[in-house]
C-alpha cells in the first residue's frame, strides 16, 4: 500500500490513486468514530465487513439502474471505484425517528413517519456537518438545481428498492445516508452515487425484536458492534461464515 499515491483519508476509508486514468482504489478501515470524531475505537474487522457488504448493495443497486462509483471489490478490505468529484452534501432518508430528528423536534424514537423524509447536510467535520435547506445549495452553489433533483430522485429510488431487500432478511431499514458525486465523461457530466452502504451508513433494526444492527451500538455503548454488522452480512448471504470479531479500544477516548 505504500508504493501507491494516497489521495485522501477519511473516519473510516483511505482513498488511493487507482490503476488506471478516472480510478481510485478504497482501502476500508477499522476504525469506528462517532460525534464528529469525539468517540474513536478501532473494531477488528469492520473494515472487511463494510467493504463486502457495501459491494453487495452497490452491485444490487447497479443492477435496478441506479449508477454507482463501484467498479469491482479488488480483496477483502478494497474495492476499485470510478473517480467523482463529491458534491458536498449528505442525503439522508428517513422512515423511522431515529437520531437527530428525534433530539431537533422531540419525536419519541421508533415512531414511523407518514411518508420518507429527505434531509440535506453540508459536509464540513468542523461545523459538524449542519442540516441545511434547499436554499442554502441554490445560495452557495453546492448542487445544480438538477443535480439535486437528480440526488433526491435517487435517494428515494434507493430508499424503496433496500426498503425491500432488508425486509426480505427480516431488518427494517430505519435512514440511511448517501453522497453523491459528478462523474466526467467526456463533455458530460453525470451524477452518480458514491462513498458506501453499510450499517455504519445505514440504521437497521432487527423486525422481530427491535435489535439495533449498526453503528448506533457503537454510538450508545451497547457493544457488540461488529458480531450485528456481521449479522446483517449473514443475513445478505454475503459473508456467511464470518468468525466472532474482537473490539480494540482507545482507552484515550473512553
Amino acid at each position: 500500500m505504500s508504493r501507491r499515491k494516497k489521495m485522501y483519508e477519511g473516519k473510516a476509508k483511505v482513498i488511493y490513486e487507482g490503476p488506471e486514468p478516472g480510478t481510485l482504489i478504497a482501502h476500508f478501515k477499522d476504525d469506528a468514530t462517532a460525534f464528529n470524531n469525539e468517540k474513536h475505537d478501532v473494531l477488528e474487522g469492520k473494515g472487511v465487513l463494510n467493504n463486502r457488504i457495501s459491494e453487495y448493495l452497490m452491485q444490487q443497486l447497479g443492477d435496478i439502474g441506479v449508477p454507482t462509483h463501484f467498479i469491482k471489490r479488488l480483496n477483502m478490505r478494497e474495492q476499485l471505484i470510478r473517480e467523482v468529484e463529491i458534491i458536498p452534501l449528505e442525503i439522508v432518508c428517513r422512515n423511522i425517528a431515529a437520531g437527530s430528528i428525534c433530539k431537533r423536534l422531540g419525536i419519541k424514537e421508533g415512531e414511523r413517519l407518514s411518508r420518507p423524509i429527505v434531509e440535506y447536510f453540508y459536509k464540513d467535520d468542523d461545523l459538524g456537518d449542519p442540516l441545511v435547506a434547499e436554499e442554502h445549495i441554490a445560495a452557495f452553489n453546492w448542487a445544480g438545481p438538477q443535480e439535486l433533483e437528480d440526488m433526491v430522485s435517487m435517494t428515494l429510488r434507493v430508499n424503496d428498492f433496500l426498503s425491500g431487500l432488508f425486509a426480505a432478511v427480516n431488518i427494517r431499514l430505519v435512514d440511511f445516508k448517501l453522497e453523491f458525486g459528478r462523474r466526467y465523461e467526456g463533455e458530460m457530466v453525470r451524477t452518480i452515487l458514491a462513498d458506501e452502504i453499510s450499517p455504519d451508513s445505514c440504521r437497521l433494526w432487527d423486525i422481530t425484536s427491535g435489535k439495533k444492527l449498526d453503528k448506533d451500538r457503537f454510538r450508545q455503548n451497547m457493544g457488540n458492534v461488529t458480531d450485528a454488522y456481521a449479522e446483517v452480512a449473514r443475513r445478505l448471504g454475503v459473508m456467511k461464515d464470518q468468525p466472532r470479531l474482537k473490539v480494540i479500544t482507545n482507552g484515550d477516548d473512553e
